[in-house]
């Protein structure tokens, strides 16, 4: 009798320890699928901003009477695009997503130097 309730306790043990490894491997596989859309996540993000950084780039390359036909908000592709001229020398150059046009990604200042009307 003795040895019939020694058997019942080691199935109870083995049981047990199914149920915390079962709990653990749950776990385990959740925080991996977490990770793995964390990670894809972050390579969306940095793609985004690639293209935005090459956008801002040949944004970068215009002169000052291209920049002045650009002021204001205008919409390229995925991206808000604006355009301010805070001092006369000084273009603002603020790009954002079209999902969130509030939050701007990318900014940057370019200098242009006045030009006189012979060189216009």
């Amino acid at each position: 009798m003795i040895r019939r309730g020694r058997r019942g306790v080691a199935l109870l043990e083995v049981l047990v320890a199914l149920v915390i490894l079962t709990t653990a491997g749950v776990s385990l596989v959740g925080l991996v699928g977490a990770g793995l859309r964390w990670e894809y996540d972050a390579r969306e993000r940095e793609r985004v901003l690639a293209d935005e950084e090459r956008l801002l780039a040949a944004l970068t390359l215009l002169k000052r009477n291209e920049f002045d036909r650009r002021i204001g908000r205008h919409v390229v592709g995925t991206f808000v695009v604006d355009v301010q001229r805070p001092e006369p020398t000084l273009y603002r150059i603020a790009i954002a997503q079209t999902v969130s046009a509030q939050v701007e990604d990318l900014v940057t200042v370019v200098y242009r130097s006045e030009l006189s009307n012979a060189r216009e």
